[in-house]
């Protein structure tokens, strides 16, 4: 009897991996929705909410500092929601952080944690892992994900452009260091340079 609970835990622990995260079961299970067998980033690119303006809600940094985030137009802002206990979220975050090392100035790469305690894990998780280039923003209160509906599935991802409106976005892990993320990217900065 052990040895079948041992084996039903490793199914459910390599079941876990390969999962987007949804947002409606407890926090550190996962629904499995994966598509590609091995990995977590089979998010689906949404174009239905284009146009929409970017939310009126504000975040905080671990160190005190608020953020609104409707107050970043002026430049393209990449919003990505997600959570230390989702694993395709933590598959992404270096890509994320090498994608605002790219592209600098011309576009905005806005990480921000749904963990219920994010101030006491949020901090040192991006300490563990040295991201150069992103900062831990938090939602303690779940505004963003709420804003998004509450079934939203993590990571999620949206692209603003500088007036605030929004683009598209990603539900689910992504491959941000793909081709095609980046033609995504460029689209909405070259239709900044077009206006």
């Amino acid at each position: 009897m052990s040895l079948r609970l041992s084996l039903s835990f490793t199914l459910c622990v390599l079941t876990l991996s390969v999962a987007a995260c949804d947002r409606d079961t407890p926090e550190g299970t996962q629904q499995d929705t994966a598509q590609e067998k091995g990995s977590g980033l089979t998010g689906k690119l949404d174009r239905s909410q284009a146009g929409t303006l970017v939310p009126d809600i504000n975040v905080t940094h671990p160190e005190g500092r608020n953020l609104n985030v409707a107050a970043l137009q002026g430049t393209p802002v990449l919003v990505n929601l997600w959570a230390t206990w989702c694993a395709p979220c933590i598959e992404e975050m270096p890509m994320l952080d090498a994608l605002a090392a790219d592209y600098g100035d011309s576009l905005r790469v806005l990480t921000i944690s749904q963990d219920l305690q994010g101030a006491d894990k949020v901090p040192a998780f991006f300490t563990q892992n040295a991201y150069e280039n992103l900062e831990p923003w938090l939602d303690p209160d779940n505004a963003m994900s709420f804003h998004y509906g509450a079934s939203t599935t993590l990571p999620m991802t949206v692209l603003y452009d500088s007036q605030g409106m929004e683009v598209w976005r990603v539900t689910g892990g992504y491959d941000w260091s793909s081709p095609e993320a980046r033609g995504l990217i460029d689209e909405g900065i070259a239709a900044e340079s077009a206006e």
